[in-house]
């Protein structure tokens, strides 16, 4: 048994949260998103799971990527390759299923909370497995939408679940500040600018 804050863990399907928050029409800061569960207790870690392609001179994930990798995630990723399959139609096969398994898996004893970000019924047993090990379980994705996101026996699973569409407010991205009016510059004046923080690279549409 645990004392002090709660010992809290992230794990983030990259690919199924993105889908998530743009089918409910924002997009997620992932700054803010850290701070809010860093706020919560004892943030022992937030993976982000997502596969990349391989041969591929620029991928449009990658500098959210690198962004996460240098300002507080743990970063998986592992390459896949584009085929096309009988109808002609471009696909990309991978998930990070697995991997985010194993880490959940191996993680659980030090954890007191687990916070999963995906719909994906497949993770219905890893909950399940944690669960038995003592650790809270909170599924975070949407049935706000139509067809929901979340697989329902994903949802009876989970301890909690809590609809992304509720943390949109802590968690999206801000937009940037107006420019300032006339009347704010005041007469003959010009308002200060603040000093701009580090853009947060966009997520790929």
């Amino acid at each position: 048994m645990s004392f002090g804050p709660s010992r809290i863990a992230l794990f983030i399907d990259g690919a199924n949260l993105h889908a998530t928050a743009r089918s409910l029409g924002f997009d997620i800061d992932y700054r803010r998103l850290l701070h809010e569960f860093q706020s919560r207790g004892s943030l022992v870690r937030a993976f982000y799971y997502t596969a990349l392609i391989e041969d591929q001179e620029f991928s449009s994930i990658r500098p959210l990527v690198d962004w996460l990798d240098y300002n507080g995630y743990s970063v998986v990723t592992k390459p896949v390759k584009e085929f096309v399959d009988s109808s002609g139609r471009r696909k990309i096969k991978g998930n990070m299923d697995i991997e985010l398994t194993v880490d959940a898996m191996e993680l659980a004893r030090e954890l007191d909370e687990m916070f999963l970000f995906s719909g994906d019924r497949d993770f219905r047993s890893l909950v399940e497995a944690v669960q038995r090990r003592g650790v809270r379980v909170t599924v975070v994705s949407t049935i706000s939408t139509q067809p929901a996101m979340v697989a329902d026996e994903l949802r009876r699973q989970a301890d909690v679940f809590t609809d992304l569409l509720e943390l949109q407010a802590k968690i999206s991205r801000v937009p940037p500040d107006p420019p300032p009016s006339r009347a704010a510059e005041g007469a003959g004046g010009v308002r200060a600018r603040r000093p701009r923080k580090p853009s947060l690279p966009a997520e790929p549409d």
